[in-house]
């Protein structure tokens, strides 16, 4: 029997990034259909075909502008530059309606990125939310991921925090950690976005400390069921 999940469309607003393209790299290799969003189009296309060279052709990757990802696809993934936050969710806000939004941005604000500074609505996720209103579910997650461990094939140590609006949302979420090959947790409400995105900034201060670039966070002294 086909798992109906894989059959689902994932969008990546802002896929032409170092984390969009390890998140598509990884839900194509596990059978999704991933769009690539864009401002441009023809970056997305590029940055689809190179998808599509690791992966040797043998899954569904293609270029779009954001606005026609988000369109085509039945969930909506986020990982856009802070400052290119609001500015994209305002222009697909229509297209998310009953859809569930994934947000990855974190608002880390040069040049002090090591630093945490949260926006007045609390976090981005929360930020997200009050853009896009009461008709699309929100859940945080990847913010403390590296996109080189994404992007390779060793597995990853490091595990993925969720938060969102609701528990349906959540495990949504926590189904496409698990297709990247990650272990996820379901972190509570969309408050506790503050937590998880203030992660990054510490972690970065960790890499800079401690001679690396990819330092992560693991939870113990639970099991994971």
């Amino acid at each position: 029997m086909v798992d109906e999940s894989l059959l689902l469309a994932i969008a990546i607003l802002g896929g032409t990034g170092k984390e969009g393209k390890g998140l598509a790299y990884r839900w194509a290799k596990a059978g999704y259909r991933v769009l690539i969003g864009s401002r441009s189009s023809e970056k997305a296309v590029k940055a689809a075909s190179e998808i599509m060279q690791l992966l040797e052709g043998s899954s569904s990757v293609v270029g779009a502008t954001n606005l026609e990802a988000a369109e085509q696809a039945e969930i909506v993934v986020i990982t856009v530059p802070y400052s290119a936050h609001r500015e994209t969710l305002e222009n697909v806000k229509d297209a998310l309606k009953g859809k569930l939004l994934i947000d990855v941005t974190v608002p880390l604000i040069p040049p002090k990125v090591s630093k945490v500074q949260m926006p007045a609505a609390g976090s981005a996720t929360q930020e997200a939310k009050e853009i896009l209103g009461e008709e699309t579910e929100v859940a945080a997650a990847f913010q403390n991921v590296s996109h080189e461990l994404l992007l390779g094939e060793e597995e990853i140590e490091c595990d993925v925090l969720v938060t969102g609006t609701s528990k349906k949302a959540r495990a949504e979420a926590l189904t496409l950690v698990a297709a990247a090959g990650l272990t996820g947790w379901d972190a509570g409400t969309i408050e506790n976005s503050v937590v998880v995105e203030g992660l990054t900034s510490l972690l970065i201060n960790i890499n800079k400390q401690y001679g690396s670039t990819h330092a992560g966070i693991k939870i113990t002294g639970v099991q994971n069921q």
